[in-house]
């Protein structure tokens, strides 16, 4: 399944938060969005994941306005990670991962076998099996964030759109959540992520899609995109590159000198 954005504008009163951003989110790859604070990075994604309505424009799922789907169609296909999730009543960390199948219950319908392996397996793949009956409230920022992406992944959608998705998390699960999104795009999932972390882009993504002032200001590979102009004009930032000992890029920044 593939998500686009064509000619997509947002705009509220007389501020656009994003304006005419044409961008496409296609399977078996991780696109990240990046850009600075207010640069229109999470509107997009709340406008891809179908949260939003862009003002003018238009935002679809293999060809089809988003607009047009059915809200519970939407929610299956779809699933969204916030930046942030006030979660104010002790739910167990089950209990919340079982809301991600809410979109495939009628009404009045009782999880089944079918629902309570896909939360299994959601748990297992997210790190957080140990943590079934611990409330919510008492989780970990990381833990949290962990327990959450394992709630999208119940669901069983074949986009996952993720804001921040390694907020809060220690080195060593932000590598297991990076691996899992790997894993997932491999198996033909459609992936798009809100990121601040330029080496993550670097490393981990197939596409990048920069945004500045609300505008889109270049998409393509990492490695085309993030060039020292690039990222001097959108971050204020010199850049150097390192070689990693597996050949890849590492990214260091510096202050730009005055004048």
């Amino acid at each position: 399944m593939s998500l686009r954005l064509e000619q997509a504008s947002l705009r509220i009163g007389a501020r656009h938060l994003v304006r005419d951003v044409t961008i496409e989110v296609l399977p078996a790859r991780i696109t990240a969005l990046i850009g600075p604070n207010g640069a229109g990075k999470s509107t997009a994604l709340r406008l891809l994941a179908g949260l939003w309505s862009p003002t003018g424009g238009r935002a679809s799922l293999d060809g089809t306005g988003l607009s047009r789907l059915p809200r519970r169609l939407l929610a299956r296909r779809i699933s969204f990670v916030p930046q942030e999730t006030r979660i104010d009543v002790p739910f167990t960390v089950q209990e919340l991962v079982m809301m991600g199948r809410h979109p495939h219950l009628g009404r009045f319908d009782a999880p089944g076998p079918a629902d309570a392996a896909a939360v299994a397996a959601a748990m297992s793949r997210a790190d957080v099996a140990h943590l079934t009956d611990r409330p919510v409230t008492e989780l970990s920022g990381g833990e949290r964030r962990r327990a959450v992406i394992a709630r999208s992944l119940a669901t069983g959608s074949h986009v996952i759109l993720l804001d921040e998705p390694t907020a809060n998390l220690d080195v060593d699960h932000v590598i297991e959540t990076l691996t899992l999104l790997r894993e997932l795009a491999a198996g033909g999932a459609t992936i798009a992520l809100a990121l601040h972390d330029l080496n993550i882009v670097a490393r981990w993504a197939d596409a990048v899609g920069v945004l500045d002032g609300g505008r889109l200001q270049a998409v393509g590979p990492p490695g085309a995109v993030l060039d020292d102009d690039l990222v001097a004009s959108v971050f204020g930032v010199q850049v150097e590159r390192l070689t990693a000992r597996d050949g890849r890029s590492t990214l260091v920044f510096h202050r730009r000198r005055a004048g």
